[in-house]
């Protein structure tokens, strides 16, 4: 597939001060991506330098192979091709749904921004509502209107700045779902950036870890669970805790719940000290098992009850057990270990 937004050791700075640091992705044509990470990470940022909206200090950015960013020139937003839909709706209130989804189309006749118009209401799921103001939608109707606002001049990429974080969590899920299957049959590139790891996991292709200005990882939402790069990754996207170990080959750590191995091969001198991330999933209940641990937490979860488990030297762990595995707090349970990524990190 084609790359269509490519993003090449871009670097901005307000002031005195380096907010993004040789940041590097890319995006194929039709893809769905995320920058996804903690609030003053740097993600709107690098959205708003896409879009035009800041200058880079260092690096360019490309769109369709043709640079629209670099410290000696840029390309004003306008002539970008590029669409944003925002946290919030920022629809005009005295305009109509159909007024605002048609205020960027210039230069045409009435005749063919009506019928856009009229596409684009049917393409969001508001077809018949053109005619009414923006406060007597709902919020998640707001949204869909700022969306078709943002595809009606057919943009190259859509730029999503935590579109659906003021919307209640089950509206939320719901409209990503939608967005994404509307983006995705319109092979409309797409580049989302929010705070919350399970919308990134739900919508996007491939995922990028910012912390602090710097992209730690650009990768599928499946690798960066199983396979992440450095600790903060570990630590931020999905559950998990650490356990101590000691290295006694390069894919095998010796822990207290026994050895470990994977499918990743380390460097490190045999025996060195380690921490072994371990997720919810990676422990199993095993009830005539020998290892022994006490329930100190529990989340019941529906299908599944989500334990907090102290293991016999103090340590603590987490495990997925079905929800028919029912204990209560202080009760003994029986584990075993199930891990097929070992992903482990050295004790400085």
């Amino acid at each position: 597939m084609s790359v269509l937004l490519e993003v090449k050791d871009i670097v901005v700075d307000y002031g005195n001060k380096t907010v993004l640091h040789d940041v590097s992705l890319h995006v194929n044509q039709g893809g769905f991506a995320c920058l996804l990470g903690p609030s003053g990470c740097g993600k709107t940022t690098a959205l708003r330098a896409i879009a035009g909206f800041e200058p880079v200090s260092r690096g360019e950015i490309r769109l369709r192979g043709k640079t629209v960013a670099r410290s000696s020139a840029s390309v004003p937003p306008e002539q970008r091709n590029v669409g944003m839909v925002f946290q919030e709706d920022t629809l005009f209130p005295h305009l109509t749904v159909a007024g605002n989804i048609g205020f960027g189309l210039k230069g045409l006749a009435d005749s063919e921004r009506q019928r856009i118009v009229e596409e684009m209401l049917d393409v969001v799921g508001l077809k018949g509502l053109g005619e009414r103001y923006t406060h007597e939608l709902s919020g998640g109707q707001r949204q869909r209107v700022a969306l078709a606002r943002a595809l009606a001049p057919a943009p190259d990429v859509i730029l999503l700045d935590e579109a659906f974080s003021s919307l209640d969590t089950d509206l939320r899920a719901r409209l990503g779902a939608e967005v994404k299957d509307i983006l995705k049959q319109r092979r409309v590139t797409t580049l989302l950036v929010t705070h919350d790891q399970d919308e990134a996991f739900a919508l996007a292709d491939h995922i990028g870890v910012l912390k602090d200005g710097r992209l730690l990882q650009w990768d599928t939402a499946y690798n960066l669970y199983h396979e992440p790069a450095d600790r903060f990754i570990a630590r931020f996207v999905g559950q998990g805790v650490f356990l101590r170990g000691t290295l006694v080959g390069p894919d095998a750590v010796d822990t207290e719940l026994g050895i470990i191995r994977g499918n990743r091969a380390y460097r490190w001198a045999k025996g060195s000290t380690v921490d072994v991330l371990l997720r919810p999933d990676d422990i199993l209940p095993d009830p005539g098992g020998d290892v022994r641990a006490i329930v100190t937490g529990r989340a019941f979860k529906g299908a599944q009850i989500l334990y907090a488990l102290k293991l016999p030297t103090g340590s603590s762990v987490l495990s997925l057990f079905p929800s028919h595995h029912n204990y209560n707090t202080g009760e003994s349970v029986g584990i075993r270990l199930a891990v097929d990524h070992l992903v482990a990190f050295p004790v400085n």
